[in-house]
């Protein structure tokens, strides 16, 4: 039997930086940092397994990242808790977009997928 979604739910929240110091425009290379907050909004402790990443620059090129846990961490959650951090990309464009998953296991057993809702990377000044 299934537990009710609201047992599971985890907020997302994103925070992009263009890092022009580590940017190269007239090379074709564009440096964004991602600061994510991950808060358990459900009932039951979780924890934080695997990412799955897809990257997308403006020509349409694609990028997939997957591996266990996020900045060599695999954060364990109880209700009411978050998870901050930092991480980045490069684009071969001064835009694009990047959107994925967090798999996560809870305290009971039950295994899930916690969706990142598609965020942009711009360089500033370049969308109006």
């Amino acid at each position: 039997m299934n537990e009710p979604a609201q047992n599971y739910h985890t907020e997302i929240l994103v925070d992009t930086q263009y890092i022009s110091a580590q940017s190269e425009p007239d090379n074709g290379k564009f440096v964004f940092s991602y600061t994510i907050t991950i808060k358990n909004n459900g009932t039951v402790p979780t924890k934080l397994l695997r990412r799955h990443w897809i990257i997308t620059d403006a020509n349409g090129n694609v990028q997939e990242v997957e591996g266990k846990g996020v900045v060599g961490e695999q954060p364990y959650l109880k209700p009411g808790e978050g998870f901050r951090y930092t991480s980045g990309t490069i684009l071969s464009t001064p835009v694009g977009s990047m959107h994925g998953q967090y798999m996560m296991i809870a305290d009971d057993g039950i295994e899930f997928s916690a969706d990142i809702a598609p965020f942009t990377l711009a360089r500033p000044n370049f969308l109006h």
